[in-house]
This record gives C-alpha cells, sequence and structure tokens, in this order.
C-alpha cells in the first residue's frame, strides 16, 4: 500500500481530494536490474529524488522478488522434462573430456619431441659449421705453405743454394734474360764483375717476402720451423753477397758514393744495417 507524501506545512489543511491527485512513482524498470554493471548501493543511492517511502520500496522489491520466483516456478515446470533429462545428456561428458586430455597431452610430448630433434639438428649443425670453418683455415695454411716452399725453391735456385734434399736447378741464364733486361743503362749493373744493385734489391725483397709469409703463417707451425734452415741460409747467402759488393764499392775509386749509399739501402731493407756497419768497420781496420 502506498503511503502518503508529505510536504512542508500543517497536514490538517490538506484534503482527500489532494492526496488522491498526488502522481505516484512509476515501476523500476526491469531493464535496471539486468545490466552487468548492477550495483545494489549505487542503484539505490539513484532512488533518493523518487517520491516513496523507504517502507513502499522494500515492499515493492519484495513483490518484484515474488514474481521473479514464480516466473521461475513456471519455467522450471514449462521445462520439466528438459530439466530431467538434463543429467542424462551430461552423461558420458567425462569420457569425452578425458580423451580430449589425453589428444592434448599427446600432442604436448609431440611438441617437446619436435624441439628436441630441432635443437639437436641445431647443434649438428653448429658442429658442421665449426668444423667447416676449421677445413677452411686448414687449407688457406695449407696454401700459404706451398706458397712458402715455392718461394724458398725460387730463392734457392737464385742464389745457387743447396739444400738438403734437392739441388738447384743451375739455369744461371734464366735469371740474366729475364730480370735483367732492366738492368740496361744502370751504373751499377756490375760490369766489373759484382752482383748488380737491382739484382741484390730483388734478393732482398724475396727473403723479405718469405720472412713475413712465415710470421703470418706461425713460427712454431711445424712447417715453418722445419724451413728455418733453408730460410737462414739464404738470408747468409744474401747477405754473403751484399758483403761482397759492399767491399768491392768502398775499394772502387770511381763512382762509388751512389751504390754505396744503395748498398746501404739494401742491407736496411733485409732488416740487417748492423750488419753493414760490421763489415765498414772491418775494411777500415785492415
Amino acid at each position: 500500500m502506498m503511503s502518503k507524501f508529505y510536504f512542508g506545512g500543517d497536514s490538517g489543511n490538506i484534503s482527500s481530494d489532494d492526496e488522491d491527485n498526488l502522481p505516484y512513482p512509476e515501476a523500476l524498470p526491469r531493464s535496471d536490474f539486468l545490466k552487468p554493471s548492477f550495483d545494489a548501493p549505487s542503484y539505490l543511492s539513484t532512488l533518493s529524488d523518487r517520491h516513496q517511502t523507504l517502507e513502499d520500496l522494500r515492499s515493492d522489491l519484495r513483490e518484484r522478488s515474488q514474481a521473479l520466483s514464480k516466473e521461475l516456478l513456471d519455467l522450471v515446470n514449462t521445462n520439466y522434462e528438459q530439466f530431467l533429462s538434463l543429467g542424462s545428456d551430461l552423461k558420458g561428458g567425462e569420457e569425452k573430456v578425458e580423451d580430449v586430455i589425453v589428444g592434448l597431452l599427446g600432442f604436448k610430448r609431440g611438441i617437446e619431441g619436435v624441439k628436441t630433434m630441432v635443437k639437436e639438428r641445431k647443434r649438428e649443425v653448429d658442429g658442421l659449421l665449426e668444423e667447416k670453418k676449421g677445413v677452411g683455415q686448414e687449407i688457406a695454411v695449407g696454401r700459404r705453405l706451398l706458397e712458402l716452399d715455392a718461394r724458398l725453391e725460387e730463392l734457392e735456385d737464385k742464389l745457387m743454394v743447396v739444400s738438403l734434399g734437392r739441388t738447384p736447378n743451375g739455369n744461371e741464364d734464366t735469371w740474366s734474360d729475364s730480370e735483367d733486361e732492366g738492368d740496361d743503362g744502370d751504373e751499377d749493373d756490375g760490369s766489373d764483375g759484382s752482383t748488380s744493385i737491382s739484382k741484390l734489391q730483388r734478393l732482398v725483397l724475396d727473403c723479405r717476402r718469405i720472412e713475413h709469409l712465415s710470421v703470418n703463417i706461425g713460427n712454431d707451425h711445424p712447417f715453418v720451423v722445419a724451413q728455418q734452415s733453408r730460410i737462414l741460409r739464404v738470408r747468409n747467402t744474401i747477405l754473403l753477397d751484399l758483403s761482397t759488393a759492399l767491399k768491392q764499392t768502398a775499394a772502387s775509386k770511381e763512382d762509388g758514393k751512389s751504390r754505396l749509399i744503395r748498398l746501404l739501402g739494401i742491407y736496411r731493407d733485409l732488416d740487417a744495417a748492423e750488419e753493414a756497419v760490421k763489415v765498414l768497420r772491418d775494411l777500415k781496420s785492415q
């Protein structure tokens, strides 16, 4: 039952006709209760301007709750058979869920197996790549070793140096024909019987290349260690030729200054300037 509305002033002055003419509050819309964000305290706070007493509001909500209960009961009675068969319809669902779980576990094991296989293949590929890299490095070292031996052998032939297990080609004409062509017109061409400056420069250049190649390969490499005696032999031979040329130039009275300077430069190129000083000191002391 709706209560009276109260306004300011003496209540005795309000007639029954005026009470019947007062507006009644509208019913609460059902959609307000169906919102996902519905919150009872917040919703009640929005009804502060509603012309309805708290008791009437409680009664309205109670009636609405009873109506909902009746609707639910009618729904159950209408679909009674469906509710009864609901349990039987769900029967056996555990087996299907179990089958799904087993399938998922099998799929997971398959994925783990593939991951393990990929990791193994990755390790295998990494190992093969490292092996390929090592083989490439060994091939490069082998090529440098062959180059070292070839250059050393060529220099020995030029110097007519005999190494263990081999003899020089002994073809001195090859040197003269191929490399002395550039010495024509050289004032220091060795026409007095001494080795020409150009020949000595080329010999020193070849020797330095061999020494640099040995360092590049590694002086501790077994092959390089085995060739040290050959390298030392050709170096000493070149120093001997330089010493002979330096002595002949120092003894020469004519046009010897320019040749002497070039010889000292060749000694410097061979990193043997001390040897030149030693030769000159010996000549001075004689």
